[in-house]
């Protein structure tokens, strides 16, 4: 919706059309027809529409039986908040929203008044920018609600049990392997000091390391696993790889290396 908002500041009559009522619709329209990107959204979106305007013409009695008659050609279910925002949320999807932009704000004399957003040389290119990030994400779901963890990749319970038996020196592979931190009230135990050290520094090399570029971090932000427990603070980062971008969380007190009697 804020991006459409910024779409139609001080568009111009000639490029919202003259009758038309979706003035979004005729700008990725006018702009397809020059740019082969936002041609290829143009005929994604129509298809789409034709698809939900076929799902609401179907009789109540059929489209149950088209469903278990076809597993590959499913009808997408979109809500009407998508269908309002198609062509944006089409373009965006496709991770083509921000070069579709960028090429309007290169081309902003012919959409736009002198005074628009996307004529401004700076606010112009900035939005392009901006929308470069949520390009680059991919909009999935969960499939079921009680994904809520995963387990850790083989390199990082590698690491953990190289920790873990610094302290203990238990090899046991049929037991999985995790970090066994322990706050002890006595203060006299150099070598639990440097357990402790040794395991924070592991936990922090988990948000920022070499592989992995840290894009944002943000403490005490509330996790509830399930429904029934309290919610527990920990610290939250956002890191970009070559080819991804993860989200971790880690409890506070894991970050601190003191997990004391709580499991």
């Amino acid at each position: 919706g804020v991006v459409e908002a910024c779409l139609l500041h001080m568009l111009k009559r000639r490029a919202a059309g003259f009758l038309r009522t979706d003035k979004v619709a005729a700008l990725f329209t006018k702009v397809g027809k020059t740019y082969a990107v936002a041609g290829d959204i143009c005929k994604k979106v129509q298809e789409l529409q034709q698809q939900v305007e076929g799902r609401k013409n179907q009789p109540n009695g059929q489209e149950p039986l088209k469903r278990q008659g076809s597993t590959t050609s499913k009808t997408p279910v979109l809500t009407p908040q998508a269908i309002k925002h198609i062509w944006v949320r089409t373009a965006l999807i496709e991770k083509v929203l921000d070069k579709i932009v960028q090429y309007i704000v290169d081309n902003c004399s012919k959409y736009y008044e002198k005074e628009a957003l996307l004529a401004d040389p700076v606010c112009g290119p900035i939005l392009a920018s901006l929308l470069v990030g949520p390009c680059a994400l991919e909009y999935t779901k969960l499939k079921t609600a009680d994904h809520y963890w995963t387990d850790p990749s083989a390199d990082e319970l590698v690491q953990r049990h190289r920790i873990h038996g610094v302290h203990g020196r238990q090899d046991s592979p049929s037991k999985r392997p995790a970090l066994g931190i322990r706050k002890r009230h006595s203060s006299g135990s150099t070598s639990e000091d440097r357990f402790a050290a040794s395991a924070r520094e592991y936990v922090e090399s988990l948000h920022q390391n070499s592989r992995t570029h840290l894009l944002y971090g943000k403490n005490n932000v509330l996790v509830q696993p399930k429904d029934d427990l309290e919610a527990i603070p920990g610290y939250l980062s956002l890191h970009q790889s070559a080819d991804s971008l993860t989200l971790k969380w880690t409890p506070n007190q894991l970050m601190n290396g003191t997990l004391g009697d709580s499991e």
